[in-house]
């Protein structure tokens, strides 16, 4: 990774009508970094990306995507690009090989170059010898490789990321990041976003997005520690219901979320209120089964950044 950056953003704005997407988010990606645009569904990354692109016009502020202005030299843009989203975009009535002949030739890949490129995508997909299977019968995660694979074939300076592993297991997340780090590590510049908070850890940066508007960026480590201005306490307990509103109450305790089926309740460093904490919410009826101090996660920053709890809400689902 080194500091020429291929991604500039200056000041971007969307709007739709009354409606403000994206709300003059500054960034710039380096070239071979891994850049996080995370936040909640409907916060304006896709619409970032899809400015990136060259496939919305912005409303005003600038970009450029390896020089090329997305505005004004959008066809520019995309022949340096790849592209791939959470919405699957290959031909599930062709085969795997069949949909990355396809995609070759909208790339313009021929001669020499095809048949080398289409046997590395098939390899890094792991179909090599799969390649005849119908792309329907596929599982999640051998489709969204291939359709990486597909999304690269003309090697792009800049690979975009819009919620790639949307709905595929924790398994085949894990082995399509490892194949987005080799590829960083060969010089490509890869965007993504996001709201799966295990995913933005792999990230070199990230910018944390609500509502339009970018409210923290940096490393994922430095992100948690600007945001936590205490300690966070996981506590099991129930009724969690209960639990949550009455904790908040609670001497030493500046705030508290769900995760999962437990709470996460940020404190005053200097008086974490360990002893106490258990004693007060059994006078309210609350059973606690485990309390201990634990290491700030993304989404506690998040909340404390913004006081939205849509990413607490999705991490209970």
């Amino acid at each position: 990774m080194n500091g020429a950056p291929s991604i500039v953003v200056e000041q971007l704005l969307k709007r739709f009508e009354s409606f403000t997407a994206v709300n003059q988010v500054s960034f710039q990606v380096r070239s071979g970094e891994i850049f996080g645009l995370l936040g909640p569904n409907g916060s304006g990354k896709s619409t970032i990306i899809r400015m990136l692109c060259g496939l919305l016009t912005p409303s005003s502020g600038a970009a450029t995507v390896v020089g090329f202005d997305v505005a004004r030299q959008a066809e520019e843009v995309r022949k340096h690009i790849g592209y791939m989203s959470q919405k699957f975009s290959l031909y599930n009535d062709l085969t795997a090989l069949e949909n990355l002949q396809f995609f070759a030739g909208l790339y313009g890949v021929k001669g020499s170059a095809l048949n080398e490129r289409i046997a590395w995508a098939l390899k890094m997909a792991g179909l090599a010898g799969s390649e005849r299977s119908l792309t329907g019968e596929l599982s999640g995660g051998w489709k969204q490789r291939l359709a990486l694979g597909s999304a690269v074939l003309h090697r792009p300076q800049v690979l975009f990321l819009d919620e790639p592993t949307a709905g595929v297991d924790p398994l085949s997340r894990g082995q399509f990041w490892e194949l987005i780090h080799q590829m960083a590590r060969e010089g490509v510049t890869i965007l993504v976003t996001t709201h799966y908070m295990d995913e933005a850890e792999y990230c070199n940066r990230l910018a944390l997005i609500n509502q339009g508007l970018i409210v923290a960026m940096g490393t994922p480590t430095k992100i948690k520690q600007l945001a936590i201005n205490g300690a966070i306490l996981l506590v099991e307990c129930n009724p969690l219901g209960r639990a949550l509103a009455v904790v908040k109450q609670a001497p030493g305790v500046i705030d508290a979320s769900v995760f999962g089926a437990a709470l996460h309740v940020a404190v005053d460093a200097a008086r974490l209120p360990l002893p106490e904490l258990p004693a007060f919410l059994a006078s309210h009826e609350v059973r606690v089964d485990r309390i201990e101090l634990i290491s700030p996660s993304l989404e506690d920053a998040f909340v404390s950044l913004t006081g939205d709890r849509t990413f607490s809400d999705e991490a209970a689902e």
